[in-house]
């Protein structure tokens, strides 16, 4: 089962609404979901809430290290209460899908993201699982720094959050560790429903 769940995302108002922060909404809905309160601890140099999933110990994790060194963060909780890679959740945002799609995988490279970067570093391995949440590419390589620290579109945003809620569905699995059912329910869209036809003017 997943014992960690870790959002990534950068600390302080100026950061709170940048996609560079989404991990960090997917963790606060699924605390709200589990009426868990995050609170600081300096131990784990992050905001931290535990609860209780048939008999073990489950934490929510949100590393105040700023992203690029959130394995210090990860690191230490994870050294300390003894909780493998493959029992570890990262949810980060993701340059490689479209605002409105969400993937889970387990393993794979950090792919330029520097919080997954610095957690491979700190864990000494690269198998733990991620939640990939998308924002988009801005088109250039060179503007990426730049389009992760800045607020995205409001309808962009209204995606974003929509495909969090569709993730949050899949967090009985994750907490019971049944990843396959997890991935599935996941990565399966419900198709739109047809909007009702306009009533014709008489």
């Amino acid at each position: 089962m997943i014992k960690l769940f870790v959002g990534l995302g950068n600390p302080g108002p100026e950061y709170e609404g940048t996609r560079h922060n989404a991990g960090f909404w997917w963790i606060d809905a699924l605390a709200r979901d589990l009426r868990l309160q995050l609170v600081p601890d300096r131990n784990y140099y992050g905001l931290v809430a535990r609860t209780s999933v048939q008999g073990e110990s489950v934490w929510l994790l949100e590393p105040q290290t700023f992203m690029n060194l959130s394995g210090k963060s990860v690191g230490a909780l994870a050294r300390f209460f003894k909780i493998k890679p493959e029992e570890i959740l990262v949810v980060h945002d993701e340059l490689d899908l479209p605002p409105g799609q969400v993937k889970l995988k387990r393993g794979g490279g950090h792919g330029g993201h520097n919080g997954l970067r610095d957690i491979h570093a700190q864990l000494g391995s690269s198998d733990y699982w991620r939640l990939r949440i998308g924002i988009g590419h801005p088109g250039d390589k060179q503007e990426v720094p730049n389009w992760v620290l800045r607020k995205p579109a409001p309808d962009q945003r209204t995606l974003i959050e929509d495909s969090i809620i569709h993730a949050l569905q899949a967090s009985p699995e994750l907490l019971a560790g049944d990843m396959d059912k997890a991935t599935l329910k996941i990565h399966t869209t419900k198709p739109q429903r047809p909007k009702p036809p306009r009533p014709q003017a008489v």
